[in-house]
Parts: C-alpha cells; sequence; structure tokens
C-alpha cells in the first residue's frame, strides 16, 4: 500500500526519497538515506531495521545490487518485503517479496528508482519515473514530490492515501530537509507546501549548526526578549 521514489542528483551528490501511503506516519519506518553513501526504501510489512542496515552496507562499498543481496538472503521474511537501493554511483535494485499479492513493481533509470506495490494500476511507477526525469532543471525536493503525485494521478494504491514524507540529504552527516505529513487526506499536496515553505530557511538551519556564530539575532527577537527581562 506504499509507492515512493529514491534518487541522486548528479550535479550535487544529493540524496532525496519521497514516500507516501495510506497508512499514517510512513515517514517514520521507510525512508533512509545518508550523504555521501546512498538512499533505501523498505515497505510492504515494513521492516524499518532494514533502512540503516541498507546504508551500512553501502558504506562499506557494496553496490546497490550487492546490498539488495545482502539484505535479502537467507531471510525467510524476506519474501514480505520491497525493497530499494540507490548507491553512491547512481546504481539502483530492487526486490520484491513473493507474498506481495496485488500489483506491484518498479521502474529504474540512472540514479533513481520508483516503486510501489497493493497499486491501483502497473503505470504508477513508470509515472513517477518520468515526472522525475521530465523537470531536471527543477531543485530535487520539488522533482520528488512531482513523481509522488504523477504516481497518484496515474492510479495511486488501492486505498486513500493517508500520509506522505520527504528527505534529503546533501553534504553534512544531518538531513537537508526532512519532512512528514503524518496523517492528511491529501498528504502529497500538504508535502508539497510544506518543502515549498521550508525551502528558504533549509540553509539558515544548515548554518545554524555548522556556523552558529554567523547567524545575526533577530532585532525583534531582541526587542522582545528585552521586554522580557524588564517585566521578571
Amino acid at each position: 500500500m506504499t509507492f515512493s521514489i529514491a534518487a541522486r542528483d548528479p550535479d550535487t551528490g544529493a540524496f532525496g526519497v519521497a514516500v507516501t501511503t495510506s497508512g499514517l506516519c510512513v515517514g517514520a519506518r521507510c525512508p533512509y538515506a545518508a550523504a555521501g553513501v546512498g538512499a533505501v526504501l523498505t515497505q510492504h510489512r515494513t521492516d524499518p531495521r532494514l533502512g540503516p542496515l541498507g546504508l551500512r552496507l553501502l558504506e562499506q562499498g557494496l553496490s546497490a545490487e550487492e546490498t539488495v543481496a545482502a539484505l535479502t538472503a537467507g531471510r525467510d521474511d524476506a519474501r514480505w518485503r520491497q525493497i530499494a537501493v540507490v548507491d553512491a554511483s547512481g546504481r539502483t535494485a530492487a526486490f520484491h517479496g513473493s507474498e506481495i499479492y496485488s500489483w506491484h513493481g518498479h521502474a529504474a533509470a540512472d540514479g533513481a528508482i520508483a516503486i510501489g506495490n497493493i497499486l491501483g494500476s502497473e503505470a504508477v511507477p513508470q509515472a513517477m519515473l518520468d515526472a522525475f526525469l521530465a523537470d531536471r532543471a527543477s531543485l530535487l525536493e520539488s522533482r520528488l514530490v512531482a513523481a509522488l503525485a504523477a504516481g497518484l494521478a496515474a492510479g495511486g494504491e488501492l486505498d486513500p492515501l493517508g500520509s506522505a514524507a520527504l528527505l534529503v540529504v546533501r553534504d553534512d552527516p544531518f538531513p537537508w530537509m526532512d519532512l512528514r505529513v503524518d496523517r492528511s487526506d491529501d498528504p502529497i499536496a500538504d508535502l508539497g507546501a510544506l518543502a515549498a515553505a521550508y525551502a528558504p530557511s533549509a540553509d539558515g538551519t544548515r548554518r545554524r549548526v555548522l556556523e552558529p556564530e554567523t547567524i545575526a539575532n533577530s532585532p525583534d527577537l531582541m526587542r522582545r526578549h528585552a521586554e522580557l527581562l524588564k517585566s521578571t
């Protein structure tokens, strides 16, 4: 009951993942990415342990295909899982467990892979990938959200969507964007609006981590602080 996309930006080396599902709080369990390492999507009877493990395998130098093989080899419960991986070179790989019912599949290109299960149409993954690749000049986060919207327009999943998430990592060990719509009747639209609202502050948020001394205090904030001190 989930469709998602993972991608590497060839110009910046950033990784991004976007995911939506009929359940709540999908961002807490499905999307994983690490700067300079890669991205992992784990879904359908989701095992959130596979995301961090997949990133560790990629960090050790395994390719996307080798990582998927290592995540599924010898595991009896792999038959319930669906996995997609993009590695640091932009190679992709996917796995679909034999117990996934209804329509499921993936579509891949260099540096990007779209995947889904319990879908309303077999056209969903390719529609997502096509939308992502169509506007290479746009920001990575915008392209990822556009891919989710295209997947919904192509048939989405069998149940109404309830949550969505977007994760983008660039050069740092913390995300550039980690946005979640945990409960909504229109989570993709809400996620797009949230990303657009957050984007202007993303660089400032990063600078507060790396260069706290360079961030000027807001005059309004300083005034309110002074007034608070006077009142105490």
